[in-house]
């Protein structure tokens, strides 16, 4: 019982313990003002002025979330993140723990709530683990603001995320993609380069709708490597905003998807020039946007999602997925024709690599298997101790190894059997072999060489003269 001073987090903390009750105020990050604060409170104590049911109660988690957006996320993040985390807290964090003061939201009860949402077939992993991340940022608000000393939140381990269903990545295959193109190219025609682009770049919908002719560096020529796209601009709910992580990228263009879009803008000003409408500059005057709507603004996703992407598919004969496949498509294509996964982790814009292991890591079991095989072609197999001998009268070509010219004519440097190792043999009988044939065609120096090899098996001791 009595007032303590802790430091937490870089700030000190005034914490009371009394009659049962405990209360913990944020005073600073100067231990000096948390101490004048203990004077004082111990003071109170002992006069009796003081007590801790005057203090005004902590507010609830609810509460205290609606200030958190209100005053943090919506000023400070991009509409959809706000959008995400408001929809979080509505469906998952507000019903559960809403009513629950957050000087009271334990670490057992936090843990207790977690373990209620990672239950088999109740959520998806990464959905738990959304939850945690914004309940997460919540109560580490409010432990900046000093509502409560610390946060429960924290080091949850991990057997929350183990549970649930795992994200499930769907794709077309080349041969499904040439098929949707195709419906696409004969259905909507006007959304074919629309769809061309998904499949070859690998856009999210919104950046599509929000692609820009100033963005795309069409190079000067199909061999010109310099031809790409810039990332810069996205659509989500109707709103411009930045890309994903608010990071642009640069997104290289292929040959076929360069000349498509060429010919869109080709055609495009040829109709504007049909029409007569020119800009201040004489220019012909087309809209800003690739795919823009009939009015020249940009498309709304909802709309390229119902009335041409789900008529192509269906039109293709074609399984239901979602536009995100196209996209998906893209990385498992370009993972199947041997690109690296650092190269697919720049040209999808992921945040680190280990996103793009997760999610398409599964996709290149074959190449795997290709460096195994290669550990058979370069094993050396095992040589017989004993090679076949040459057939009768059949041609000796000569051996690429080298022969031993040192010691006795066709020997080797020791002569002598009792220092001779079995390994070498071998290339014995292989260099008598080469001394006979040679010398077949020359009675007389044969016969010498037999006579000295006869000699030599004798022992070191008689040898002929001649030899």
């Amino acid at each position: 019982m009595g007032v303590k001073v802790r430091k937490k987090n870089g700030k000190w903390y005034v914490f009371i313990h009394w009659q049962g009750k405990r209360k913990a105020r944020c005073v600073g990050a100067s231990r000096e003002a948390a101490e004048r604060v203990r004077t004082e409170l111990e003071r109170r104590l002992a006069l009796g002025i003081f007590r801790l049911d005057q203090e005004d109660a902590a507010p609830t988690f609810s509460e205290y979330a609606e200030s958190w957006m209100a005053s943090h996320v919506r000023p400070n993040l991009k509409s959809s993140t706000a959008e995400s985390y408001q929809g979080i807290l509505d469906f998952y964090l507000v019903p559960d723990l809403g009513t629950t003061s957050l000087d009271a939201l334990s670490r057992s009860r936090v843990k207790e709530f977690l373990a209620k949402l990672s239950t088999p077939d109740r959520l998806a992993r990464n959905t738990v683990r959304n939850v945690i991340a914004t309940l997460r940022a919540v109560l580490s608000h409010a432990v900046e603001d000093g509502v409560i000393p610390v946060n429960p939140a924290v080091r949850l381990g991990r057997f929350n995320l183990s549970k649930g269903r795992g994200r499930r990545v769907d794709f077309l295959t080349r041969e499904e993609a040439d098929q949707f193109l195709e419906a696409a190219r004969e259905r909507r025609p006007r959304r074919y380069i629309l769809f061309l682009t998904a499949l070859r770049a690998g856009l999210r919908l919104g950046e599509l709708l929000a692609l820009q002719w100033d963005d795309i560096q069409f190079g000067t020529g199909k061999t010109d490597k310099s031809r790409h796209i810039l990332v810069r601009h996205n659509i989500v709910r109707g709103q411009a905003t930045s890309p994903k992580n608010r990071k642009p990228r640069r997104v290289d263009l292929s040959r076929e998807l360069r000349q498509g879009l060429l010919d869109v803008r080709d055609q495009r000003i040829m109709e504007a020039i049909g029409r007569g409408e020119f800009d201040e500059e004489r220019q012909p005057r087309i809209s800003k946007f690739v795919f823009p709507a009939p009015n020249g603004g940009f498309l709304h996703g909802s709309t390229v999602y119902h009335r041409d992407f789900l008529p192509c598919l269906e039109a293709a004969g074609l399984r239901h997925v979602t536009f995100h496949a196209l996209r998906h498509t893209f990385a498992s294509l370009l993972i199947q024709s041997g690109a690296s996964l650092a190269y697919v982790k720049e040209q999808m814009g992921h945040s680190s690599i280990q996103v793009t292991v997760d999610t398409y890591g599964h996709l290149i079991p074959g190449g795997n298997i290709k460096w195994i095989d290669r550990l058979d072609s370069k094993t050396s197999p095992r040589q017989n101790a004993t090679p076949a001998q040459p057939a009768a009268g059949a041609q000796i070509e000569k051996s690429p190894q080298v022969i031993e010219k040192n010691g006795r004519p066709g020997g080797i440097r020791t002569p002598d059997p009792r220092f001779r190792k079995p390994l070498l043999y071998p290339s014995e009988l292989q260099a008598h072999v080469l001394e006979v044939t040679a010398l077949a065609s020359q009675p007389q120096e044969l016969w010498a060489y037999l006579l000295c090899l006869n000699y030599a098996r004798s022992g070191p001791d008689v040898r002929p003269t001649l030899c």
